[in-house]
């Protein structure tokens, strides 16, 4: 029968009909990926799976005004995209140029490019472990903890020269995984995440 529901239309005919099967279906299907993808945008387990949680309640809710011709993969997607952005608007007045680029990345969460986004963020994280110890370290100061290039070097009592040194190495050794992209997943990875207190315990999500 789970069959059936691997077909787009076929499971969102379903899920107007209130079956209660292909509900579950969609959860034990997409439950794991949207929360990775939530998780990359938050780096919080608890506030990835409450919006994961609210998406399926939505999905669940607007079920009689799916539409068949569009992907549930995206509308999951654009969803907890959407669920992401207002929490984070509770939390932080947003500034224009942020809005703009909000948008810019929002209309990137479609079918096609969802789970391509995903792999990439991937790709990022993994690149960023793979990072020289010092180089890393520093990348980390500057995008997680939000210093800059001076705070960097009197926090690790090098020069700005070096602390510029190791920067430039870390995008050009991550550019070339994900080439242009590189800004927007670094967007997604960091823009919005709260800075934390305490460096060791947040770098561990990487």
């Amino acid at each position: 029968m789970s069959d059936i529901y691997k077909d787009n239309n076929k499971l969102i005919n379903h899920l107007e009909k209130g079956e209660e099967k292909a509900y579950i279906y969609l959860i034990n299907t997409y439950n794991k990926l949207l929360f990775v993808y939530v998780l990359s945008l938050t780096n919080d387990h608890a506030q990835s799976e409450d919006i994961v949680q609210n998406v399926f309640f939505k999905v669940w809710a607007s079920r009689k005004r799916l539409n068949g011709n569009y992907s549930i993969k995206s509308f999951l997607y654009k969803t907890a995209y959407n669920e992401f952005i207002n929490q984070y608007h509770k939390n932080r007045a947003i500034s224009v140029l942020e809005k703009v680029y909000v948008e810019a990345i929002n209309e990137s969460v479609d079918d096609k490019n969802s789970e391509l986004i995903e792999k990439k963020i991937a790709i990022v994280n993994e690149g960023i472990k793979q990072l020289p110890k010092k180089c890393k370290e520093i990348f980390l100061l500057s995008k997680m903890e939000g210093l800059t290039n001076i705070e960097i070097a009197e926090h690790l009592s090098i020069s700005t020269k070096t602390v510029e040194g190791h920067l430039t190495k870390a995008y050009n050794l991550l550019r070339n995984n994900v080439g242009d992209q590189l800004k927007k997943i670094l967007f997604l990875l960091f823009y919005f995440s709260p800075k934390t207190k305490v460096y060791k315990n947040k770098a561990n999500v990487l």
